[in-house]
């Protein structure tokens, strides 16, 4: 493995193709579903599982509980001690800037949903 080459612990399933880039993996990790929503909460601050339930009334424990784990273990996100606040970590907060970026450049665009759902 090069010296540059970073490996995530995906789940298994989670990509079509282990060959993909690391930008690509990073960036499917990231637009999975939650995953930058929970990292924008904790921007704000350290938070409790419950307190993050009622920043986010649509997911379910579940699946929060499976994507605070998903979180852990890219470490962007830490348990801390107590056993029930998460945390970013260093590389989470180093992550912020870029997601900042992309969400001033998005502002005024419309939805790419609406495009890409539509059969023309």
């Amino acid at each position: 493995m090069a010296q540059n080459d970073v490996t995530v612990p995906f789940p298994a399933g989670f990509f079509s193709s282990a060959e993909e880039c690391s930008v690509e993996a990073w960036l499917a990790f990231l637009g999975h579903r939650w995953n930058a929503l929970i990292l924008y909460h904790l921007s704000l601050g350290d938070l409790r599982f419950g307190e993050l339930r009622e920043r986010l009334p649509a997911i379910t424990a579940k699946v929060l509980t499976e994507r605070l784990g998903e979180l852990r273990r890219v470490d962007l996100i830490t348990r801390m001690p107590d056993d029930v606040t998460y945390a970013m970590t260093g590389l989470a907060r180093d992550l912020m800037p870029i997601l900042h970026s992309l969400e001033v450049w998005s502002r005024g665009l419309p939805d790419p949903r609406d495009r890409y759902s539509r059969r023309d």
